[in-house]
């Protein structure tokens, strides 16, 4: 794929001055993620630009893309290009290992140097240099607080907000050490609250799949309860306050690290793309 200068540029003309203002805010849900390409396609196609987004965890990755200038399209090609291509993604994990060791262990893995190896050549290193405002989730782990980070070094920020634990290394930001930002806020939404007329939030955290009767093996306990708690948390915030649009993109048995299955990801979302733009047009149409 080019350097990240070959996907600046893109034409984000609103339709008019007086259509309403978009932000959108990405979740968290590991490989299920993936589906967010759907929701950046689908205000391409429509040529709405978010005044301002936010994300955590795999949606802070999948928001900075977008800020930094990259179409959904762009966003999907080179996605099945590096995560979608099961050599590529092998040799570099392997290649990416903790050398004091002769084999791939969970926890061991510095999430940062993934993205550096897996995200474009000449990516933006500093919040400053996106086209779009990105609000970044982060847990604190020793202060159990959530952290929204807004300027400095991007790349710190967006490992710490993707660090699930258990599967990648902590991260200090500054003297603080952070941890999967999904933990605290699966979707950010209500840091959007005043910034735009209409606010997306897209929930992927998915939860557990199983018959209702197989008893989960250690992992997918590990993973379920998040998923639950996550969930809950969720449910309560939409209780309190919901967003102008709420969407949960289909992702089946998609499991967090699935990112191999890239193909098979966005193919069982892509519903997800007429479903934002029928909800625009409801919700812009009733603003009209």
């Amino acid at each position: 794929m080019g350097d990240y200068a070959d996907f600046v540029g893109v034409d984000y003309t609103l339709a008019a001055s007086s259509t309403p203002s978009v932000a959108v805010a990405f979740g968290c849900g590991g490989a299920r993620g993936l589906a967010h390409i759907h929701i950046i396609e689908a205000l391409d196609e429509l040529g709405i630009r978010p005044i301002a987004i936010a994300g955590a965890s795999i949606g802070s990755i999948m928001g900075a893309a977008m800020a930094a200038g990259m179409s959904g399209a762009e966003i999907r090609d080179y996605t099945l290009a590096t995560v979608g291509n099961r050599p590529a993604v092998l040799n570099k994990m392997w290649s990416l290992r903790p050398v004091s060791v002769r084999s791939i262990r969970f926890g061991q893995f510095n999430l940062e140097r993934i993205l550096r190896a897996f995200l474009p050549p000449g990516f933006p290193e500093n919040f400053s240099d996106l086209h779009i405002p990105l609000k970044v989730v982060t847990t604190d782990y020793y202060d159990q607080a959530e952290v929204v980070t807004e300027k400095g070094d991007l790349f710190p920020v967006l490992a710490a907000s993707a660090a699930i634990p258990a599967m990648f290394m902590p991260v200090k930001v500054g003297q603080r050490v952070m941890i999967d930002g999904g933990i605290m806020n699966p979707v950010p939404y209500e840091h959007l609250t005043g910034l735009a007329d209409i606010i997306i939030g897209i929930d992927v955290v998915g939860g557990p799949e199983g018959d209702g009767t197989h008893i989960p093996n250690r992992i997918q306990s590990l993973f379920g309860a998040g998923q639950l708690t996550m969930q809950s948390n969720i449910a309560r915030k939409l209780r309190l306050q919901a967003p102008q649009i709420f969407l949960r993109p289909t992702t089946g048995r998609i499991g967090v690290l699935d990112f191999l299955k890239a193909r098979d990801i966005l193919a069982m979302s892509a519903g997800v793309k007429d479903e934002l733009k029928f909800a625009l047009d409801r919700v812009m149409t009733a603003k009209n």
